[in-house]
């Protein structure tokens, strides 16, 4: 025991199982919030849609021009159905022209295509094309803005209301962070290639450049959008998301004190996130996970599996806590519908319920005839 080269070995060796241990234990830690100088905040990972951080998340609050997130998602809507097209050339009205604050210029009597519109809105938060593009989709601004609030309910929006499509203040005209983060995972989800759009740094219309007011896009190249926000009254505010590697969170901020502070806040949560969690996909859609055994149909076995992803947002290091399990249905009867519930599927994080979700079928099985029928009442006599 006095030979010193045994000592240093005993020492390394010890230095090494502790260091291991000390890693593995901070990988699983996760330490508070980061203290955000904001009104309200959100931060959320896009694919499982776990919540990482809040603050007033189901608090009303004013949008200012985050509600043009909403009046876009109607106008990719309206594009997607084939109502209006990207060429369409737009008549700008006089009420557009004139509408204040942030503006794309666009001039009355002028024709402007629908592209270069949502360009300035989505990228120069213009006022006047918003308007403009309101009208072009529903005739009026008033008409649009009933289409914004049916949007709104079948995205699960409950808490929010709008009463024109720019922002502007109105004691009736409210959302949520967590409202605002609904509806930033529908624009990416639904719209992916329109989304691109978000992450254009500036864009020049009639012979003016303008610059995208989100000034993470510069700062951090993993941010991709969204849109910021700002009245005297709102304060400064700023849906952002990143993506790094195939992990994307979102973060709402609203009612901070500058541009810089909407900026930096948004960039602490989303540095969190990354830093702490990490999100895997368990489960792919459609794919069978078990096999039922179904009763008097035209065959026996009924795949059972997912209608969504499942993806799962967890702290870092704890990967291997997670346990999945399935509940079946006791007795399956024919007819069996694709896409209806016989089971569930329970994850697990240690000891705690992490998440649950529905088994479906995943094919459609009819009745059997006469005497398999039969064959399979003689059966369950005995079940």
């Amino acid at each position: 025991m006095n030979n010193p080269m045994h000592r240093i070995l005993i020492t390394v060796f010890a230095l090494l199982i502790y260091s291991l241990a000390f890693a593995g234990q901070a990988a699983s830690v996760v330490p508070s919030t980061p203290k955000i100088k904001a009104r309200g905040y959100l931060l959320i990972d896009y694919n499982s849609g776990r919540v990482l951080a809040e603050k007033k998340a189901d608090t009303r609050m004013e949008p200012a021009s985050l509600t043009k997130m909403l009046s876009s998602y109607v106008v990719d809507y309206e594009l997607a159905q084939g109502n209006i097209s990207l060429s369409d050339e737009v008549t700008v009205s006089e009420k557009a022209w004139r509408m204040q604050g942030s503006r794309m210029f666009i001039e009355v009597g002028k024709k402007v295509s629908v592209e270069d519109l949502i360009k300035g809105v989505i990228i120069q938060s213009g006022n006047d094309a918003t308007v403009a593009l309101a009208e072009h989709v529903a005739g009026s601004e008033e008409a649009f803005v009933s289409l914004m609030n049916q949007h709104a309910a079948e995205l699960g929006m409950a808490d929010s209301h709008f009463v024109n499509s720019t922002g502007l203040p109105h004691k009736d005209h409210y959302t949520t962070p967590r409202d605002l983060a609904r509806l930033a995972r529908a624009l990416i989800r639904d719209f992916p290639v329109q989304y691109k759009g978000y992450s254009k740094r500036q864009f020049t219309y009639n012979g003016i450049k303008q610059y995208n007011r989100n000034t993470l896009l510069a700062r951090n190249k993993e941010v991709d959008g969204i849109k910021t926000g700002h009245t005297e009254s709102a304060g400064y505010c700023l849906v952002a998301s990143a993506l790094r590697d195939d992990m994307r969170l979102i973060s709402v901020v609203l009612g901070t004190k500058s541009k810089a502070a909407r900026a930096s806040e948004s960039q602490k949560l989303l540095t969190f996130g990354f830093r702490f969690f990490e999100t895997h996909r368990l489960y792919a859609a459609n794919e069978p996970l078990t096999t039922a055994r179904i009763w008097k149909g035209e065959q026996e076995e009924l795949p059972l599996g997912l209608a969504n992803d499942l993806y799962v947002t967890i702290p870092k290091g704890q990967y291997k806590k997670l346990d999945a399990s399935m509940k079946v249905d006791a007795r399956i009867t024919a007819p069996a519908k694709a896409g209806q519930t016989f089971g569930t599927v329970n994850i697990r994080l240690g000891d705690q319920p992490y998440a649950t979700r529905e088994l479906v079928a995943l094919k459609n099985i009819e009745k059997g005839g006469l005497f398999s029928n039969l064959v399979d009442e003689v059966k369950l006599l005995f079940e």
